[in-house]
């Protein structure tokens, strides 16, 4: 597996506000998808969480998003589709671009792409396999502001519950399966 430390590194610069914001919010993700896998004995490739989890947003580097040190020009929205083809350009698999391209809320429908006018293709970005669905219910408990502590499962949820009926339930089907989170204590 190729290592998910150099594609950071040559994107996100030691030193930078966009690193240090980048690096504790993927290892907060990794952390707790690790975490997930062991509790819920999911079975899956230990390093293949953690290179996921640490990629899953590699592409906010291009967005214009100057609050978390990033100054691109895209849409944040587009980050997973920017991270993935990013991934795919630099030799990483096509199971690490998917997570990156599909962790996007609980997951994007062609629909909701259209519906909302989102600059985004116009397909379906649903997390499907078990690692895709993991890191991207991890990834719900993070933010990249504040605080940056794991989030209480009723926040999150009624934050997705926000963005539909249909995002809800896809939300709700990974809490069935990876459980029910509560804060981290300290």
């Amino acid at each position: 597996m190729k290592d998910y430390q150099e594609i950071i590194d040559r994107y996100y610069p030691v030193g930078t506000l966009r690193r240090d914001i980048y690096m504790r919010h993927c290892r907060s993700v990794a952390d707790l998808a690790l975490e997930i896998n062991r509790d819920r004995g999911l079975g899956l490739d230990e390093c293949e969480i953690e290179a996921a989890a640490m990629l899953h947003d590699i592409g906010i580097v291009m967005t214009d998003a100057p609050g978390i040190g990033c100054d691109g020009v895209e849409p944040y929205i587009a980050h997973g589709v920017i991270g993935a083809r990013l991934l795919r350009d630099n030799g990483y698999s096509e199971t690490i671009a998917r997570v990156a391209e599909r962790h996007t809320g609980a997951g994007l429908t062609v629909d909701d792409i259209e519906r909302q006018a989102l600059p985004l293709p116009h397909h379906d970005m649903l997390p499907e396999t078990t690692l895709e669905c993991l890191v991207c219910y991890a990834d719900k408990f993070y933010s990249k502001g504040g605080d940056m502590q794991r989030k209480p499962f009723d926040a999150v949820r009624a934050s997705m519950a926000r963005h539909g009926e249909a995002t809800l339930s896809r939300f709700d089907r990974f809490a069935a399966e990876f459980g029910i989170l509560r804060p981290a204590t300290s």
